[in-house]
């Protein structure tokens, strides 16, 4: 299957990206996040998709990877939702007077931002299946074959 270069598909993961680095996995909340029970396979899958966009901007992306890349980003949602003690876990680790309060907003945004952040996942998810369909020819798109990808769905949702 040749890459997807679509300029919509590499704005939306651009602005899954930027929105979590700056909302999820912040100064604040990453010690906090790296304490889920994720292995290092999804972190590395979240990881590639969310911090190294640069690599591939011009050459394209595996409709493939990216599949694999929202499933990972779909089960730390689901166990990120699942985490209900964030904010007393965020009171055991020291901040310094200035960072009190910055630390206070991300906590307490939290739950919003990882909305937003499920909410652009769905939205890729929804076009890159829309693209598997139109592409797939007289094979079945490459979604329904993908084991990983059968909750993808639910996750995202958090049904």
């Amino acid at each position: 299957m040749d890459r997807i270069k679509d300029a919509e598909v590499i704005r939306l993961i651009e602005q899954i990206g930027e929105h979590y680095r700056a909302n999820i996995a912040n100064r604040f909340l990453r010690p906090v996040l790296l304490q889920l029970q994720v292995d290092k396979s999804t972190w590395d899958l979240i990881e590639e998709f969310t911090e190294k966009m640069e690599q591939y901007r011009y050459q394209g992306f595996h409709l493939d990877e990216l599949y694999r890349q929202i499933a990972a980003c779909a089960r730390f949602v689901e166990l990120a939702r699942n985490k209900s003690n964030i904010k007393s876990k965020m009171n055991a680790i020291p901040a310094g007077e200035s960072d009190k309060i910055l630390r206070e907003m991300a906590v307490s945004n939290f739950s919003s931002n990882l909305q937003v952040f499920t909410d652009l996942l769905s939205e890729l998810y929804m076009i890159l299946i829309e693209f598997d369909k139109k592409n797939s020819g007289d094979r079945p798109p490459l979604y329904t074959q993908m084991s990983e990808l059968y909750l993808v769905g639910r996750l995202i949702v958090g049904q």
